[in-house]
């Protein structure tokens, strides 16, 4: 008898640890807040997954009776395990215009980004002025003696003018301001002062739009920000154009070498302008209004692994729908660009480019008739797979910029 009770206390303690851990993981595994459509319940998980109303919604105190509407309720499990309090923002019906059309941007940074160092050689040996100051690779630098930087020339004849007399630096080190105070030297060979830094101030590339949400006028696209290829930081936005795209040809993927579509600008000539580089993708407002086919944005708990499609530019520039598999999902909230793991699956697609490739990123994902995501990157050791941004996350980046820009035009 003892022995029966010992073994049933045991079991029910391994029970009790079991259940506590996997709350605990269904806790972490899933987000503090939601969005879910005027009317609608959510279920997600198969089913797993649903939201018990706490009480009554509430407007936004700045919007009165218009959306966004908020209310508290109870994450539940199987509807009757609590799993935790969640947050709800109820908004109305969400449709944008899908674009997956190949875009040119020029962009030019807020500040001049320091990408690199080289020592000067000078007449009494070589010298680093600018590391001996405590500059580094990703400051960017924002005036000198007072006067604003925003181009390598600019920097370059700040230094050269110097004499050799300290310059007061201002930089931009991880969203602080600090100073420093360089003094230039005699370069031995071309007798020009420096300090013996590498700048940037602009970059170009091709990506793809994701959308077009015309409530703002705004369109979305990348899915990821632009980074600088020497520092890996996002790039300082000061100005910058979208302009129309031909791909030309693609760069096949292959394990440990990611492919790339090429293509030329087919017209300089401006079709929006960027507002918003940020860690979700780059954001701006179009010239005029992008006319084609209209889709709803799914909130997060509405997508599922399983059969997606991806529309995408792979030559020319018109989409196509190309077939690919959701494999995996993260739906917490502090994870803002890699919430899905895809794999392409369509041969064609497959055959023409190995998978994903660079320049794919903002490419629209489509799943039972809604806008899901868009592709963000490939997997440099698998070209068939890549990750994906939700479509939600980039919708609200995308109005809450144009109400940005709507207050400044006001």
């Amino acid at each position: 008898m003892k022995k029966a009770l010992k073994k049933l206390t045991a079991s029910a303690v391994t029970l009790g640890l079991l259940f506590t851990a996997v709350l605990g993981t269904a806790d972490y595994l899933t987000p503090d807040s939601y969005t879910v459509v005027e009317g609608t319940s959510p279920t997600w998980g198969s089913g797993a997954f649903s939201l018990l109303k706490n009480g009554p919604v509430q407007a936004s105190a700045s919007t009165g009776d218009t959306y966004p509407k908020t209310y508290s309720a109870q994450l539940m499990l199987y509807n009757t395990i609590p799993i935790k309090t969640v947050t709800v923002n109820v908004v109305d019906s969400n449709s944008v215009v899908l674009c997956g059309m190949p875009f040119g941007i020029k962009m030019f940074t807020n500040g001049v980004v320091v990408v690199g160092m080289a020592d000067v050689k000078t007449s009494v040996g070589t010298m680093n002025p600018a590391s001996e100051a405590g500059l580094k690779t990703g400051d960017i630098i924002l005036s000198i003696n007072g006067t604003t930087m925003n181009t390598n020339l600019e920097v370059e004849k700040a230094i050269e003018n110097s004499n050799g007399q300290p310059l007061k630096f201002t930089i931009n080190r991880d969203g602080k301001k600090i100073s420093a105070t360089v003094r230039p030297v005699r370069s031995e060979s071309d007798g020009q002062y420096k300090i013996g830094l590498w700048v940037r101030d602009s970059t170009a590339g091709i990506g793809t739009l994701t959308f077009y949400d015309p409530s703002g006028n705004c369109f979305a696209g990348l899915g990821h920000g632009i980074c600088d290829a020497d520092t890996g930081k996002l790039m300082p936005l000061l100005s910058g154009d979208i302009v129309p795209v031909t791909i030309s040809g693609v760069t096949k993927g292959t394990k440990g070498t990611p492919g790339e579509l090429r293509g030329y600008f087919t017209d300089e000539t401006a079709e929006g302008s960027l507002c918003a580089n940020v860690e979700t993708g780059v954001y701006g407002l179009m010239k005029k209004p992008v006319h084609g086919q209209t889709m709803k944005v799914a909130m997060k708990q509405d997508v599922k692994t399983g059969p997606a499609k991806i529309y995408a530019t792979i030559s020319g520039d018109k989409p196509q729908y190309f077939d690919i598999e959701i494999e995996k999902i993260d739906y917490r909230d502090d994870v803002k660009t890699k919430n899905l793991v895809i794999c392409a699956t369509d041969q064609k697609l497959l055959t023409q480019t190995g998978g994903i490739v660079q320049g794919m990123s903002g490419s629209p994902i489509i799943q039972n008739g809604k806008l899901v995501g868009a592709v963000t990157h490939v997997f440099v050791n698998d070209p068939t797979h890549g990750y994906g941004i939700f479509a939600e996350n980039m919708l609200v980046e995308s109005r809450s910029i144009a109400a940005q820009q709507s207050d400044l035009a006001s």
